[in-house]
């Protein structure tokens, strides 16, 4: 339910007390409870046709369900971790960490189980 923001390289990587607690903290405990007001008036007005991923599951049980999860969800981060994540895409954005497209990863992992299927068909 709950969108987050593109974490952005600012070549500043630490949070003030201001962006901390009302930017992140305020803001992720208001999104919070307008997730969960949205699946209670889901809930409250039976629509929860879309709360399904199977054609077993029970739309009001999963509505149900997410209505009571969402009230114990936490998505507030600590301000170390906020400030390591800010480092981490100032780092990728000015290249000091290499990058790969992922298009050159999954050509190497499929490769590589290629590789291992051969292996397997030669010991069999």
């Amino acid at each position: 339910m709950i969108q987050s923001r593109e974490i952005k390289s600012t070549n500043k990587n630490s949070l003030s007390w201001w962006e901390y607690w009302v930017g992140h903290c305020w803001m992720t405990g208001w999104q919070s409870i307008r997730g969960s007001f949205i699946i209670w008036s889901d809930l409250m007005t039976s629509s929860y046709q879309d709360y399904t991923l199977l054609n077993e599951d029970d739309p009001f049980v999963e509505c149900y369900e997410w209505f009571w999860v969402s009230l114990g969800e936490d998505n507030v981060y600590p301000k170390d971790f906020l400030e390591e994540l800010m480092q981490m895409a100032d780092d990728v954005q000015t290249g000091k960490v290499k990058t790969y497209p992922i298009e050159d990863v999954m050509k190497e992992l499929q490769e590589l189980i290629g590789k291992e299927d051969d292996e397997d068909q030669l010991t069999n």
